[in-house]
């Protein structure tokens, strides 16, 4: 992970799918990173997963789940029922975390899976973790 002196730069993306190819830019340019998205967004990542699939690159995505647990809008629940799955089918591993102190061992866990043996990994956060959304 990170080290404390450790410079950490964030790129606003347009699309989520351009994290993927972004990223595996950054690896051949000797850095490494994260994708942070929600699970709407994984549905945007389907097809540019294969470049991962292809190229065999550190893929670590952190997924905020909505569709889930106490969902309110109902255009999120098809996607966030879908989400591991789809991962699941595109060769991603996933680990779900539903309570804080599983955070940062799944993080680690899938950081080291990553970028020491060239996996996608995406870790999913529960909407019982992050919690419930009113408007």
């Amino acid at each position: 992970m990170f080290e404390a002196d450790s410079d950490v730069t964030s790129v606003v993306l347009t699309t989520e799918e351009e994290g993927i190819g972004y990223l595996s830019g950054a690896w051949l340019g000797g850095q490494r990173g994260a994708l942070l998205l929600q699970s709407s967004g994984v549905g945007n990542c389907i097809n540019t997963l294969a470049l991962q699939n292809c190229s065999r690159f550190p893929l670590l995505m952190i997924v905020t789940m909505r569709g889930d647990w106490a969902e309110f809008n109902q255009w999120q629940i098809p996607i966030g029922q879908a989400t591991e799955a789809a991962l699941n089918l595109m060769a991603v591993i996933t680990w779900r975390a539903e309570r804080p102190g599983e955070v940062e061992e799944l993080l680690r866990g899938a950081a080291t899976m990553a970028f020491e043996g060239d996996q996608a990994c995406a870790v999913l956060l529960g909407q019982r973790l992050i919690g419930k959304k009113s408007w």
